[in-house]
């Protein structure tokens, strides 16, 4: 059982699950009092004929469902093999994941605007503060699979990467400390562009912005300069761009973070309609890894 391999070598939480051990219990206190919660609420509202405690009881305990959970998140193994490593069937194994996962959703907030975002005066402070820092963006792409519909076909044909993909946009904090705002599972082709300035409703005005290429002609945003054709950069212009890459590299590093979690970089194989709660779910995560996101003990 991979539960009890990671009590037993719990240094190698953080290679099998994606957070370190520690990371794992807190998560385990929360999602073990949010369970309660939610079992709380469904027996409030049923209308009892058999005594409670019926039924066929659970094969696996609720920290061994938290752990089926993130290994699948981190490994993407199939839902067969899943079960095999955890004593289940196949069937329990998927059906254990998908009750699971909009509860991890729930306990972990994918960005910094979501974990203000149900108080208006911390979200008012927040977004006031971040304007005293550049904030750095990019875009990454997953494929999917192809889908036989031709509309569908040309919707998320992404020339660039020559696959079928989804495109979502990460905006972090310098030095890549913390996930300030995403944007999820848009179609491929979408312009990086086009999806910032969806996003930058959610900022100060004047708030300002670091980005590559892909994002000139955006407003309050710096991007590299451009050689143009048959013309040479300048020196001071070359200096620039080094500075503004060495700055930017650290969204780069947040954006492997998040590809670790192989289901947020492999061909994503689930029910689309999962894809938002799958990646901000593994936001999440990163987020508690990182040390920005503390949970409750």
């Amino acid at each position: 059982m991979v539960f009890d391999y990671i009590e037993k070598y719990p240094h190698k939480t953080k290679q099998i699950l994606g957070i370190r051990y520690e990371q794992l219990q807190s998560l385990l206190n929360c999602a073990i009092k949010r369970h309660q919660e939610i079992k709380t609420k469904q027996e409030n509202r049923k209308i009892r004929i058999n005594a409670a405690g019926g039924g066929r009881k659970e094969k696996l305990l609720i920290q061994e469902q938290v752990c089926l959970c993130l290994f699948y998140l981190r490994q993407m193994p199939t839902f067969q093999v899943l079960g095999m490593l955890f004593g289940v069937s196949k069937t329990e194994a998927n059906d254990t994941f998908h009750k699971w996962i909009p509860i991890l959703r729930d306990i972990l907030p994918s960005s910094l605007l979501e974990e203000v975002s149900n108080n208006e005066s911390d979200l008012l402070f927040v977004q006031e503060l971040l304007t005293t820092f550049r904030l750095l963006v990019d875009s990454l792409e997953q494929p999917r699979y192809r889908k036989s519909d031709q509309k569908e076909q040309q919707k998320y044909n992404s020339f660039k990467k020559r696959q079928h993909t989804l495109k979502s946009l990460v905006i972090g904090i310098p030095e890549g400390k913390d996930i300030v705002k995403v944007e999820i599972g848009v179609p491929g082709p979408t312009a990086d562009i086009k999806l910032f300035r969806k996003s930058q409703n959610k900022f100060d005005k004047s708030q300002p912005f670091s980005g590559d290429k892909g994002f000139q002609g955006g407003e309050n945003i710096t991007t590299p300069h451009k050689r143009k054709s048959k013309r040479e950069l300048t020196q001071q212009q070359k200096d620039e761009n080094k500075a503004l890459s060495s700055n930017r590299i650290f969204i780069e590093h947040l954006i492997r973070l998040l590809k670790i979690f192989r289901i947020s970089s492999q061909r994503f194989r689930l029910n689309l309609e999962t894809y938002e709660q799958m990646i901000l779910t593994v936001c999440g995560l990163v987020r508690l890894r990182i040390g920005s996101l503390i949970l409750p003990t």
